[in-house]
């Protein structure tokens, strides 16, 4: 499946970031302090979230927001344990210990397609190594598509993708990409997570399909690019994880489309970073310090450049942003709807704070003519009526006892 070089996301002319944005971001950050890098985690995490200002201009400015929680002392604590790291990385090892021809067994399994199994050395691994993040691009697309033309399996072990994301280039590393010999390119995402009986966790395989189809959507670019119609990116992505409760690897094919349309949907809405940054009061940075982690600068100041960026809180940020605890608390400071999460804030049309939506409910405020109103002062009287009857029974219980 590709796409058109007009409809992919920030593939347009003039999308580059140019000189003053750059600085703009730079004093945002810390003219001294290096970028955090976008992941597909991050921009997995971006897209369920496209309202969020404040994650798009900190995320596009690669502004490190766990040492800005903590800096404002509403640190989060998720992610992954140091003994999940050790054991993906000895697994994925595991896995690609004999040069990706368990990767293309695996997939060629899956698949089930009636073409021939792949032979003892029918499998490419081509070097991707080059120097700088341009230069490896550079050469993934490159690797890309000599080993489309030459019709064989190959092995694309942690190459690099570009995407623009909101005017700001996001470089993505999968950990591979399997060239099949009728011109197929498949994203292949290793977990540590287990496959138990065949099937996995629905919420961690729910978000490694989100994370590959961000790589899915970079690729769809390199296929337009370079490959002149002879690659097609694949619907499906390969998830490894470990058997049962051992270190062999078990596979499954994901379904892309649904996260595909998805992603690439929400990626379009993003607003632009040098928009947001615009509007910004003079003179505001998140610089924590010198070295842009230890810091020096008053909680409160910190604070206030926050505040200074529209946010659109939700519980679900609680697992996927490193600022939630600090914008949840906002929320509930400002008697927002939003810390009842996105359904309910939807359902509430207008009414914006928990005391609105109270008095709404008790016929104090809004107008009978709004749906919201109507259907709170409906469930109100519902619920005062079955309170009612729940006094009424109690009564003639206690009158039956005595």
């Amino acid at each position: 499946m590709t796409r058109s070089p007009d409809s992919r996301p920030g593939a347009g002319p003039g999308t580059a970031a140019p000189t003053a944005l750059r600085q703009r971001l730079a004093e945002l950050r810390g003219p001294s302090v290096a970028p955090v890098p976008l992941d597909a985690r991050a921009l997995a995490a971006l897209a369920a979230n496209p309202g969020c200002h404040r994650r798009a201009l900190l995320d596009g400015a690669g502004v490190d927001k766990a040492a800005l929680a903590r800096a404002v002392g509403a640190p989060v604590t998720f992610g992954q344990s140091q003994f999940a790291f050790v054991r993906g990385h000895s697994f994925e090892a595991r896995v690609k210990s004999d040069g990706g021809a368990e990767l293309v067994r695996l997939l060629h399994d899956r698949l089930a397609d009636g073409s021939p199994a792949p032979g003892p050395d029918s499998v490419d691994t081509p070097d991707l190594s080059a120097a700088g993040l341009q230069g490896r691009t550079a050469r993934t697309a490159l690797a890309l598509r000599e080993a489309t033309a030459a019709g064989r399996w190959a092995v694309l072990d942690h190459p690099l993708l570009a995407l623009t994301v909101a005017g700001t280039p996001a470089y993505l590393e999968p950990d591979a990409i399997v060239v099949h010999p009728d011109g197929g390119w498949t994203v292949v995402e290793i977990k540590s997570f287990a496959m138990i009986d065949g099937s996995a966790d629905a919420a961690k395989v729910g978000a490694a399909a989100r994370q590959a189809a961000v790589y899915a959507l970079a690729l769809e670019a390199v296929a337009e690019r370079v490959a002149e119609g002879a690659a097609a990116v694949r619907e499906q992505a390969l998830l490894v994880c470990p058997k049962d409760f051992s270190n062999l690897p078990a596979a499954a094919l994901v379904d892309l489309r649904k996260p595909l349309a998805t992603t690439r949907r929400q990626l379009e809405r993003l607003t632009g970073v040098a928009e947001i940054a615009a509007g910004l009061p003079e003179g505001t940075t998140f610089d924590l310090s010198g070295d842009g982690r230890t810091p020096t600068r008053p909680a409160g100041e910190l604070a206030e450049a926050l505040d200074a960026v529209a946010a659109a809180y939700a519980p679900e940020c609680l697992a996927a942003c490193e600022l939630a605890f600090h914008c949840r608390a906002r929320a509930r400071a400002a008697d927002s709807v939003q810390t009842l999460g996105r359904g309910v804030r939807a359902e509430l049309g207008g009414l914006t704070t928990v005391a609105s939506v109270l008095a709404a409910a008790a016929g104090e405020a809004g107008s009978p003519d709004d749906p919201a109103v109507a259907a709170l002062r409906r469930a109100s009287a519902l619920h005062a009526e079955a309170l009612a009857l729940a006094s009424a029974d109690e009564g003639a219980l206690a009158g039956a006892g005595r």
